[in-house]
């Protein structure tokens, strides 16, 4: 279709705001006239009601009246064309230019970003004109030398390289300038322990602020920092009270008062996206002098009470009691879905993606793996424990189909046969004996799953694991109980994690977190009964998931392998393609877990000649999960991308290429260009380019190699996990009633694995397949008894909008049924 015969209601959003804005504020010339005119036209009528419509917009807030008169002419079938004639009728110059195509126009637009110093910065700015176009940038008033490209490429990037940059873009004799764009560059100390792996401009928090004890009169400052594209917003809070003109990420406050102690964080925003800092405490203490005039009998303790030396003639008053420490922090998040022989589940995808985002906040090296195989699963771990050392704080969360027999955790692969056994799943005791045996500081599994009874699984475990002081259990449910999935026509979280992530911030010991977390569950009725977090905890110290790091002696050896960890989570460099025809192409790549890319192409240049203009991508290995129907979609929902679609940028077509971790060989695909030309009657003509972007993120792992079937997380033989009893799991002489009793309680209820949730089906953009709403995570044996069928295939549902807890627990409160025994 012709720019000409394209209907007003397709006019692209600048144009429409800069025409409207025009006719809005013309009186003589203007949108009441333009009406007039088309009113006479029989084709587009406008009617006296129609125009009083229009003139009723001024009294909204932002009420324009040309845009509800361009809209109304849209709907009868006017075209760009006729509005063309419209406005020459009328004569509004101004207006027309608007509708015009510029000789020079800037496609693609710099965007503001702030990176960490050491890393590589890249602005862009594309433009097209009628001949070749060139650039320059420049930061503040002085050119970047060398800076003739449409791309300007720093690297690596320094504090030095800070300010405001724009681009001046040239062809023929007119010209262009840019927005003006805003660069950030924060320092971030190694001993930090912070690693920064692109998101392509996604908010990352990357410098938490520390808790501080200072005195009266001393100058107070708190800082904080995160990366992203645009620059993110600052407003700092004391007491969950906005400060006045802090939005800076530095707060400095000279001359510090006692009232300016309490408890600090900071909002962080940038675009759609919104973060909270750690909460921390500010304490301002007086300053207090004790002068020893003469010889005073008192103890070593009365003096170190006081904060002096002894021996020394005047202290002050300053004890701070030591800060503990990590030497690192490492997370696995592993979210099973799509299972073979068992119902899929659907909330995973969810949990794993917002756990992620969290912990990333918390320093934690995080890697995030959707849908692994029993083989995949232990790679996965080992690569996880080859990161472990003394000191580290190692997270383990679990979230899929599971089970537990004499206190011993199984976590179930999503090729695991039906039934399965423990010879079929792994063991989360198992890991816990290896991580121990790496003398980690701090030991955190939050698991996600159901602790039914396995009936199939006869095992009998014989090993004890070591007593350290530095374990801590989070289940999602109590033992011998189901996980719930919440019912919903989108995507949504399960119970576990709707109610952690609102408390995993919290710089508190992670078991008081973990507490306020079950006393949260206890409140939603809808699960009373049924689900209750339960925590099982060794630990001695006040150890916290906000804990800062700081390297141990092997502080060589661990960057050496957080190096190679870090290679594992790097994205292809974005890439501009140019075709023979003068046709360019931009492909950009971005991550919604470490197995999962998104890749999108966009048509940067198309040759004047050119008609009609297309770029997508084909050719995939085999050994991946891209389906044909869903790739190269106009929009990122059409092809499964749900968490990141709000970052991804527009105009573009997206494939989502999942499980990663079975890539073999380096990615190889295929880059097809598609065009058509009005002097060849539009037939179409292709080009393709071939495309080698090696193995990115997580398949440089090659977590597909065979796993060591002599390794000790092969099977578990452990009896108890951290403070169990032998009364925790039913004994054998209680085996056969379970087993009874779960085979009458499925000839009464073949559903019984469900809490059956119906919410209504009409919302916009809802799946019309069939789930068993509030399915839980238990072990999925009874198949083949109970005669379950897995659930659909693909989600083709969006993610759950609201995060309501109230409105949610009322709809589902109201339509929860329970099959009846």
């Amino acid at each position: 279709m012709s720019e000409a015969s394209e209907r007003l209601s397709m006019l692209k959003e600048p144009l429409a705001k800069r025409l409207c804005e025009v006719l809005d504020k013309c009186s003589s010339k203007g949108w009441r006239r333009l009406g007039e005119i088309v009113g006479g036209d029989r084709r587009f009528r406008v009617s006296p009601d129609d125009m009083e419509l229009c003139s009723l917009q001024v009294l909204e807030l932002q009420g324009s009246p040309s845009r509800t008169l361009l809209r109304l002419m849209g709907e009868r079938g006017c075209t760009t064309a006729h509005l063309v004639d419209y406005l020459q009728t009328l004569g509004n110059a101004d207006a027309l230019q608007c509708l015009r195509p510029s000789a020079l126009q800037i496609l693609i637009q710099p965007q503001s970003v702030a990176l960490i110093c050491g890393h590589n910065l890249r602005l862009s700015c594309h433009a097209v004109g009628k001949s070749p176009v060139q650039y320059q940038w420049f930061k503040s008033k002085e050119e970047v030398p060398n800076s003739f490209s449409s791309d300007l490429v720093i690297s690596p990037v320094y504090l030095k390289d800070a300010g405001f940059y724009i681009c001046r873009v040239n062809c023929g004799g007119a010209f262009q300038f840019s927005q003006w764009i805003q660069v950030d560059v924060l320092n971030v100390n190694a001993s930090c322990g912070q690693r920064y792996h692109s998101l392509e401009g996604r908010l990352k928090l990357v410098i938490q602020p520390q808790s501080q004890r200072t005195h009266v009169g001393e100058t107070l400052q708190l800082e904080c920092g995160a990366v992203g594209r645009p620059v993110p917003r600052y407003q700092w809070h004391r007491n969950g009270v906005p400060v006045p003109k802090a939005t800076s990420r530095k707060l400095v406050i000279p001359d510090a008062t006692r009232d300016h102690g309490g408890r600090y964080r900071c909002e962080i925003s940038s675009g759609a996206e919104r973060m909270w800092t750690n909460e921390v405490d500010v304490a301002i203490a007086p300053r207090i002098c004790v002068q020893i005039s003469e010889a005073t009998e008192c103890s070593e303790d009365d003096v170190y009470a006081i904060g002096g030396v002894l021996g020394s003639s005047e202290f002050l008053l300053n004890n701070v009691p030591e800060q503990l420490h990590a030497t690192d922090k490492v997370a696995l998040l592993i979210g099973n879905l799509s299972y073979q022989n068992h119902p899929r589940l659907k909330a995973p995808l969810v949990d794993v993606y917002d756990l992620t985002n969290l912990l990333r906040q918390l320093n934690f090296q995080v890697v995030s793996l959707l849908d692994l195989t029993e083989a995949e699963m232990r790679n996965a771990v080992e690569e996880f424990l080859s990161l472990l050392h003394k000191g580290v704080y190692g997270l383990l969360y679990y979230a899929g189909h599971g089970y537990e027999n004499y206190g011993n955790s199984f976590m179930v692969p999503v090729d695991a046969p039906s039934p399965y056994r423990s010879a079929n799943c792994l063991c989360v005791q198992s890991i816990l004996k290896l991580m121990q045996e790496k003398e980690t500081g701090l030991n955190v599994f939050l698991l996600d799953m159901c602790r039914k009874r396995n009936i199939y699984d006869d095992s009998a475990p014989n090993n004890v694991l070591r007593v350290t002081a530095n374990i801590v259990f989070g289940y999602a449910t109590c033992q011998d109980a189901e996980a719930f999935e919440l019912s919903s026509s989108g995507l949504t979280n399960g119970v576990f994690v709707r109610f952690l992530k609102k408390r995993l911030l919290d710089d508190e010991k992670i078991t008081a977190v973990l507490d306020r977390v079950a006393e949260d569950m206890g409140q939603f009725d809808a699960t009373k009964g049924k689900q209750a977090l339960e925590i099982r905890s060794s630990l001695s110290e006040r150890r916290a998931l906000t804990d800062p790091i700081l390297p141990g002696d092997g502080a060589d050896l661990a960057h050496a392998r957080s190096l190679q960890w870090a290679k594992a989570h790097e994205l292809p460099e974005s890439m501009c393609l140019d075709f023979d025809c003068g046709a360019q192409i931009k492909l950009g790549f971005a991550a919604e877990f470490s197995n999962v890319l998104i890749i999108y192409t966009h048509i940067v240049k198309k040759p004047e000649d050119m008609s009609f203009c297309q770029a997508h991508v084909t050719d995939f290995s085999q050994d991946l999960d891209v389906d044909p129907k869903e790739m190269n979609r106009e929009t990122p929902e059409e092809t499964g991308i749900y968490l990141l679609s709000s970052n991804l940028p527009q105009h573009c077509l997206y494939t989502r290429v999942s499980s990663l971790q079975k890539l073999r060989e380096e990615l190889v695909f295929t880059v097809c260009l598609q065009g058509t030309f009005a002097a060849m009657d539009d037939e179409s003509v292709h080009w393709s380019r071939s495309i080698d972007i090696g193995k990115p993120l997580i398949a440089r792992l090659d977590l597909n190699r065979p796993a060591r079937r002599n390794s000790c997380l092969q099977t578990c033989r452990m009896p108890h996990s951290p403070s169990h009893s032998p009364c925790h799991s039913p004994g054998r002489e209680q085996q056969q009633h379970h087993h009874h009793h779960q085979q009458h309680h499925v000839s009464a209820s073949p559903q019984n694995h469900y809490l059956d949730v119906h919410e209504h089906q009409g919302a916009v953009g809802g799946c019309g397949d069939s789930f068993y709403a509030g399915q839980s995570r238990s072990e999925p044996a009874h198949d083949s008894v109970c005669g379950l069928s897995s659930s659909p295939g693909r989600l083709s549902v969006p993610i759950e909008a609201t995060d309501d807890i109230q409105e949610l627990q009322t709809v589902f409160i109201n339509s929860l049924q329970l099959q009846p025994q």
